[in-house]
């Protein structure tokens, strides 16, 4: 496996989230459309639980990333 470009690290998205930003924060990781990863949570939580169980963990594990949107910046002095 040659990959040039470099995946990015795993952390809860402080940008894209709906909730705590740990399903933005995978689908980034993984380069999936964060929709997909929260209606596999949706699905997992519904059949078995196990999707709650991840989620938690994954909220407790994973580091919030450090972007700030770009409204929140302050702006360059002139």
């Amino acid at each position: 496996m040659n990959s040039t470009s470099s995946p990015t690290p795993l952390r809860r998205s402080t940008t894209d989230k709906k909730i705590s930003g740990v399903a933005g924060g995978l689908a980034d990781h993984l380069g999936l459309d964060p929709t997909l990863v929260r209606a596999g949570f949706a699905v997992s939580i519904l059949f078995s639980g196990a999707g709650l169980v991840a989620y938690l963990l994954l909220l407790a594990i994973v580091p919030k990333d450090d972007a700030m949107p770009a409204a929140a910046t302050p702006a360059a002095a002139a």
